[in-house]
């Protein structure tokens, strides 16, 4: 084979120019196209990490700002919850107060009340025992009522127990005491002297007796001596029926509050 030696410098040469040619038109141009394409990607990311610092920046600043808030307001919710409890605790006493006070003043109407319904039924149940009284009274027929009523205190003297007779034997016997006989009515001497016999066989009293009238005994006779007292009166029965009296209104009355407080508890 024969080597044509002008036409291979001849491709050597058209290469090198066609080199030459691609490096200095084609390939120049495009390095530069890619330098400036680089130098504005870059910029480009330059201002975007700017772009996301200075948004990372405006997120802390609002996540912060966020926190904040919610504090404070989990604060002022803490301190109207606190105030709330406070007023409501307030308004709780006041209401107790308030309620104490109706309720007593409640019940010291109902214990007036109290008084003056036993006040009103004892007298009307008195003027009732008085009239029954005067009725029977009337009807001891054959012996003066005065007299009758002498006999029944004997007897009760005549009557009395040894639990009856000690306080009133110590009573006679002190020294500075006055044997008292007080009566609704004047006594004659006789009356005097039968009283004063049988207290002087019961209790050995030497001495006399003194007699004073007292209308508010209401028909009867009372003993006393250095405070102890033996009585036969229509007094004492009507004592005993008042406090049968007023025991069976307490009783009563105790459950009307009962009632009251129940219906308020159901409010």
């Amino acid at each position: 084979m024969i080597i044509d030696w002008f036409t291979v410098v001849a491709q050597v040469i058209n290469f090198l120019i066609l080199v030459w040619l691609l490096k200095h038109f084609l390939y120049k141009p495009i390095l530069q196209a890619i330098a400036t394409r680089e130098q504005r990607i870059a910029a480009e990311l330059a201002e975007a990490n700017s772009t996301k610092l200075a948004a990372q920046q405006q997120r802390d600043e609002f996540a912060q700002k966020n926190e904040a808030f919610d504090q404070a307001r989990t604060e002022m919710m803490n301190k109207a919850m606190d105030e709330a409890k406070v007023e409501r605790q307030r308004f709780i006493d006041t209401a107790r107060m308030e309620t104490a006070t109706l309720r007593s003043q409640w019940q010291e109407a109902l214990r007036n009340e109290h008084q003056n319904l036993n006040a009103e039924i004892t007298h009307r149940t008195q003027d009732e025992v008085f009239a029954i009284a005067r009725k029977v009274l009337g009807d001891l027929a054959g012996e003066t009522l005065e007299a009758r009523m002498v006999a029944l205190f004997v007897q009760r003297l005549q009557q009395l127990d040894e639990e009856e007779r000690a306080p009133l034997l110590s009573a006679f016997k002190a020294t500075s005491s006055v044997a008292l006989v007080r009566t609704a009515y004047p006594l004659s001497a006789e009356q005097h002297t039968v009283i004063e016999a049988a207290v002087n066989a019961i209790f050995g009293l030497t001495q006399r007796l003194q007699f004073e009238v007292v209308p508010t005994i209401v028909s009867g006779i009372e003993l006393s001596a250095n405070g102890q007292k033996l009585a036969w009166s229509i007094t004492e029965y009507l004592g005993a029926l008042e406090k049968s009296v007023g025991e069976l209104l307490h009783e009563q009355l105790k459950t009307v509050p009962v009632a009251n407080e129940k219906s308020n508890d159901e409010h």
